[in-house]
């Protein structure tokens, strides 16, 4: 499994949070099996999406990319950073 992990600033008063639409969109994208979204105190957030091969986080890249600027756009969020990691552990408690 593989991540991309997306910093932004958000605009005071904002979360940021994504539309259903925005959330479907990535969702929809091939070999995206699932998206995280968290907003810090200090006008921070991240997305953490995640993908099931290498290939499909890099085929990503494009459209990924332009659905992370049309939304940081709508959302007033600066785009800080963008990282893309192996995930190497997967564990959620049940």
């Amino acid at each position: 499994m593989f991540a991309r992990v997306s910093t932004y600033k958000t605009s005071p008063g904002t979360t940021g949070k994504p539309s259903d639409e925005t959330v479907k969109r990535v969702l929809d994208l091939p070999g995206c099996t699932g998206l995280y979204y968290l907003k810090g105190d200090d006008d921070k957030s991240l997305s953490i999406t995640l993908w099931n091969t290498k290939e499909a986080l890099v085929g990503s890249q494009e459209p990924a990319g332009r659905i992370r600027s049309e939304t940081s756009r709508e959302q007033e969020m600066e785009i800080l950073n963008v990282e893309e990691f192996e995930v190497l552990t997967e564990q959620l408690k049940e």
